[in-house]
Parts: C-alpha cells; sequence; structure tokens
C-alpha cells in the first residue's frame, strides 16, 4: 500500500481510483461514528490513550487518505484540507449537542494539527 500512496500523480485506472477513495470515506465514516457515539459505547483501549492524540492522529490518517485519493495540483490538496478542517469543526458542533459528548475547541485544533501532519506525510510519501 505505501508503494501506491507514494505515485504522485493520479492513477490512470479507474478501478484504483474508486477504490482509494472509497478507502478515504470508510475512514471518513468510521472517525465520524466513533466521535459521535456516547463514551460508554467506544472501546475501552481508547480511555487509555490522551484524547489529542486520538483526534490528531485520526486526522492525520484522512489527511493522507485524503490526499492520496484525491492527487493533484494545489486545489485538489486545498480542497481535501479545507474539507477535513470543516468536518473536524462539524464534528465537534455535534458533540456539543448530542447530549452525551462535549465540544471542546482544543479537539478541534488537534484535527488542525493531524490535517497538516497528514499533509506533510502525503508531501514525504511523493
Amino acid at each position: 500500500m505505501m508503494l501506491l500512496m507514494s505515485t504522485p500523480s493520479a492513477p490512470k485506472n479507474p478501478k484504483l481510483v474508486l477504490a482509494r477513495r472509497a478507502l478515504f470515506y470508510l475512514a471518513v465514516s468510521v472517525l465520524t461514528v466513533l466521535s459521535l457515539l456516547p463514551t460508554d459505547r467506544l472501546p475501552e483501549f481508547t480511555a487509555s490513550i490522551w484524547d489529542k492524540a486520538q483526534h490528531t492522529a485520526g486526522f492525520a490518517v484522512l489527511g493522507t487518505l485524503g490526499l492520496w485519493a484525491y492527487p493533484g495540483g494545489a486545489g485538489h490538496s486545498a480542497r481535501v484540507v479545507l474539507g477535513l478542517l470543516a468536518l473536524g469543526v462539524a464534528i465537534e458542533l455535534a458533540q456539543g449537542v448530542s447530549g452525551w459528548r462535549h465540544a471542546d475547541a482544543g479537539d478541534a485544533l488537534a484535527d488542525a494539527v493531524g490535517v497538516a501532519v497528514g499533509w506533510a506525510l502525503s508531501r514525504a510519501l511523493k
């Protein structure tokens, strides 16, 4: 998989493009669901990991996968980055109104740091 991620240009195979994007949206869906579940329904090991590290790692994965799924110029990268930043804020807002989670601006900041890490990692892999 790492070899595929190092390809700097868009793959010519439409099935590969579709597979990359499906993996990205699957990861977005899993992260979103886990972020909105009541904390008592999350796997136990998550409680032992620092919350901000979880946010940073999750969004680093999304950033890397998103930029891998949508390779191209600065326009593609900007859309992926801005979309993920908006997702982080939307998740925090949804947590704030959920009644079982709470919104935290620090979490949104950790999400942004994760997106930046994902961007840097995707650049390094090119």
